[in-house]
């Protein structure tokens, strides 16, 4: 469909007046430096240019190119005909008309670009405060994803994610508690096979897969598998523990919208004036990814059977205001936490010690007591 999009755009080009000629070029100059920025320039600087970065040069340097051509093409076609006051009139309307339609279309399509083509490229040194292992394992679709694990002392294990960057502090106080411990990069991330998607829309795909390592696992038992997701991780979490049994317990922090469906669900007239620009956020990144978006998170939260804790910030980002939606259409036995001075997955740092009584604690009752 890109392929498409941008031979009929070639197709057009030349047959149009000049302000559609500008805008044509000015939107794709804008496209091709996010494409070159985000993963030839990126993935350069951190770990060297291979493969398909040397095209991203490319069209970095194309769409430097593309935006000189658009500001070349209006500043010639500007017409200094007509009288003072309708000639600026119409120059201010067509500059309104311009920034919403960047606004709207040409930015949220670039970012999508970037959003399922760039995430974080190298592995980050392991402070898990406990002996850990170098592990691998395979999703369903056949992707070899890597992380570490740290052996379990009371037969429980726990997979917390995304990632092994962030989850990092989570992990050292579930080791301190006994717990065996997985983290793992996502698909497309760093050492992991597949491509990155920010919104995690098949991340149930290597969520699924990680409960079916730690099963196979002698020293947890098959009943005892937990998880902790944070931000995108939580998303994906609940999404799988709606649509598996791969979970015996499941907390989920700061989750909130992504996609158009969540975004729906938002009060405010901010929140709706932003729609149409998640409308395109969404349809891009369905495409670029090859992947529909999945169920509303409130859907999907009706067929979760495993114990379940919602964890949400005062001053959170990305929609995780909507928990208590999630919330309610759980099934019992679930638990609401909100942490009104937190921000965005900084329960941990707000309120360390009741953060880890309660989360360790709800292991513990869901998890050891079986």
């Amino acid at each position: 469909m890109p392929l498409t999009v941008l031979l009929g755009l070639g197709v057009v080009y030349p047959r149009v007046r000049a302000g559609a000629r500008a805008s044509i070029a000015l939107s794709l100059g804008i496209f091709g430096i996010a494409v070159g920025a985000s993963e030839a320039l990126y993935y350069t600087i951190k770990v060297g240019a291979s493969r398909d970065d040397y095209t991203g040069f490319l069209a970095l340097a194309g769409g430097i190119v593309l935006l000189g051509l658009g500001v070349v093409t209006l500043w010639r076609s500007r017409r200094t005909d007509d009288r003072l006051a309708r000639r600026y009139g119409r120059r201010v309307l067509l500059t309104v008309a311009g920034l919403i339609v960047f606004v709207v279309l040409v930015m949220p399509v670039a970012v999508s670009y970037v959003f399922t083509h760039a995430t974080r490229a190298v592995v980050p040194p392991a402070r898990l405060g406990a002996p850990y292992e170098d592990v691998s394992f395979r999703t369903s679709d056949g992707l070899k994803l890597n992380g570490w694990y740290v052996p379990s002392k009371n037969g429980a294990a726990v997979v917390v994610y995304p990632g092994r960057a962030g989850p990092q502090r989570q992990a050292r106080m579930l080791a301190r508690h006994g717990y065996g411990v997985l983290l793992f990069d996502r698909r497309g991330e760093a050492t992991s096979q597949g491509d990155p998607n920010a919104f995690g829309w098949e991340f149930d795909k290597d969520l699924r897969a990680a409960g079916a390592f730690l099963r196979r696992r002698s020293d947890v038992r098959r009943d005892r598998i937990g998880g902790i997701g944070l931000s995108v991780g939580g998303e994906a979490l609940l999404q799988t523990a709606a649509r598996s049994d791969a979970y015996d317990a499941v907390v989920s922090e700061g989750a909130g919208v992504r996609s158009l469906r969540e975004q729906r669900m938002l009060p405010g007239l901010e929140m709706k004036l932003f729609q149409p620009s998640m409308a395109v956020i969404t349809g891009a990144t369905a495409t670029f990814a090859n992947e529909l978006p999945p169920p509303n998170l409130r859907d999907l939260s009706r067929h979760i059977t495993a114990p379940v804790f919602l964890i949400y910030a005062g001053h959170g980002q990305g929609g995780e205001s909507l928990n208590p939606k999630f919330f309610a259409a759980a099934h019992e036995p679930k638990t609401l936490w909100k942490i009104p001075e937190a921000e965005h997955t900084g329960g941990i740092e707000a309120r360390p010690a009741e953060y880890e009584r309660r989360v360790v604690g709800f292991f513990d009752e869901n998890l050891l007591g079986r």
